[in-house]
This record gives C-alpha cells, sequence and structure tokens, in this order.
C-alpha cells in the first residue's frame, strides 16, 4: 500500500515485525474478537461481520491519520499474533499506544517487543511527546506490561461513546521518561 507515493512503514525487532494491517490479517483478528477472555478488555467479544468492521478501523486510520495500529507479524512462520500501534480516535484521554494479542502468542514477551518498537516510533516518527495506554482497571497483565514499558498509572478517565460508561485507568509517559529508560537499559 502507498499513500501519497510513501511507502508505508514496517518495523522489525529480533523475532517480529510490525507492519500496516493486510487482508490475510483478518482470520486470527476475527479469532481474538470471537473470543470472550481475549476480548474481554477491549469492548467485548463479538460475532465474525462485528470483528470485520471493527478490523477495517486500523487501515481507515492509516488512510486518514498516517498511523494506526501495526498488525504485529511472527517473524519466523508469518503468523499474525496481534496488533499494537498508535491509536487516537476522536475524544481519546490522548495519544495511545495499544496492544491486543492472539491468545496463542500470550506470555511469550511478543506484547513487550512489539509496544517497545511502536512506542519508539510513535515518538521517532510522529513527533509525540507523550504516550498513553488506556487499560480496564481489572486487566492486570494489561498494567503489567505498562509497568514493564515503564509507564505509570496517571489518572481515571471515562472513553467517548460507545464506551463512556466505563472507566479506565490512564496509564503512560513523556519521551523524556521514555528515553531516559531507554539510556539506563542500554
Amino acid at each position: 500500500m502507498t499513500r501519497h507515493d510513501a511507502t508505508w512503514p514496517e518495523l522489525r525487532t529480533e523475532r517480529l515485525l510490525l507492519r500496516v494491517p493486510r487482508m490475510e490479517d483478518f482470520e486470527r483478528y476475527a479469532e481474538v474478537i470471537g473470543n470472550p477472555d481475549a476480548a474481554r478488555y477491549i469492548g467485548g467479544h463479538q460475532p465474525r461481520a462485528a470483528a470485520w468492521r471493527r478490523f477495517l478501523q486500523m487501515p481507515g486510520a492509516w488512510m486518514v491519520q498516517g498511523f494506526g495500529m501495526f498488525s504485529v507479524i511472527e517473524a519466523a512462520s508469518g503468523r499474525w499474533l496481534g496488533q499494537a500501534g498508535p491509536w487516537q480516535p476522536d475524544g481519546w484521554p490522548g495519544a495511545e499506544v495499544g496492544y491486543t494479542f492472539h491468545p496463542d502468542a500470550w506470555g511469550q514477551g511478543y506484547a513487550s517487543e512489539a509496544a517497545t518498537a511502536a512506542i519508539d516510533w510513535a515518538f521517532d516518527h510522529l513527533g509525540w511527546d507523550e504516550v498513553i495506554h488506556c487499560i480496564d482497571p481489572d486487566n492486570a497483565a494489561s498494567q503489567a506490561l505498562a509497568h514493564r514499558l515503564g509507564s505509570r498509572r496517571l489518572r481515571r478517565a471515562r472513553l467517548p461513546a460507545p464506551f463512556e460508561d466505563d472507566e479506565v485507568e490512564v496509564w503512560g509517559q513523556t519521551r523524556a521518561q521514555w528515553r531516559a529508560r531507554d539510556a539506563t537499559d542500554a
């Protein structure tokens, strides 16, 4: 895909390829959205037709905003593992780097690896000064990942409709905090 004659970004880590979503990613995405455990904290599980409409949000965000969550692909196998990356719908509480992964990818460090690459990209290429993560207060796994990424709980917020009835915890950090983390990890 191209946008204004520019190539869509691809990020590579030791084990992963992060790229703009493609049609072939949909089957595994639909598995995530159709799984009550996997979709519990991202709006709840939905049937395939609704998953299709949700899937189209990210390619649409890339076309309209010039960024969106990346599809996260296992480099060795080509298997779609999940999505991670910048996300900022209208009315959102800030510039988010979010993440969602297929259950068979849980517990293997993929989310941390992908989110790290996505945060670097958001700061370096989008010029963001801060990233946030909107996390359900009961989602201990996502909170632990945000903590590992160096984020801290900043406040509580409500998301725009149709999620206005659900309060989320907003975790985050500034570009300076992220860079300081990088310096201590080096």
